[in-house]
């Protein structure tokens, strides 16, 4: 199976080969087991896709709890405020590089970035039928991994 190209996603960029390797075969394995699935079926793993939590929105909520968590602290002991200040360079560290080391974390834990899972849906589109006319789950998830 080839590995999926994602210009422009820098998670994915950073992301070790080992990584990304797990993540595409888990994707092609959820595209498999819907091959012989009905259409309402499918349509229904597609509204789980539109709700499934991407990695850059795991790592906002976290790294806003943490920094939040931080400031309150900072009312007991004004040490605390090393927290909020971790956790905001890490921020800027992952707007400019589109890593940071939480990044390691969540990949671990398996959560795709966004284009991920658009992959995923678009390959379970085309089995439903959307598409040209695929006839197996293979087909299915290299037309849209090009």
């Amino acid at each position: 199976m080839n590995e999926f190209t994602t210009k422009g996603d820098r998670v994915r960029e950073s992301t070790s080969e080992h990584m990304k390797q797990v993540i595409d075969e888990k994707t092609f394995e959820n595209v498999k087991d819907y091959f012989d699935r009905s259409d309402n079926v499918i349509s229904y793993r597609i509204s789980e896709l539109d709700k499934e939590w991407d990695i850059e929105r795991v790592l906002e909520l976290n790294m806003s709890a943490l920094a939040l968590t931080g400031f309150a602290m900072s009312f007991k002991n004004r040490y605390w405020l090393a927290l909020p200040t971790v956790v905001v360079g890490f921020f800027a560290q992952h707007a400019l590089q589109g890593w940071c080391p939480p990044v390691e974390f969540y990949r671990f834990l398996r959560f795709r970035t966004r284009q991920e899972i658009e992959k995923e849906k678009h390959a379970l589109k085309a089995l439903r039928g959307d598409y040209d006319n695929i006839k197996s789950a293979e087909e299915a998830y290299l037309a849209v991994m090009k």
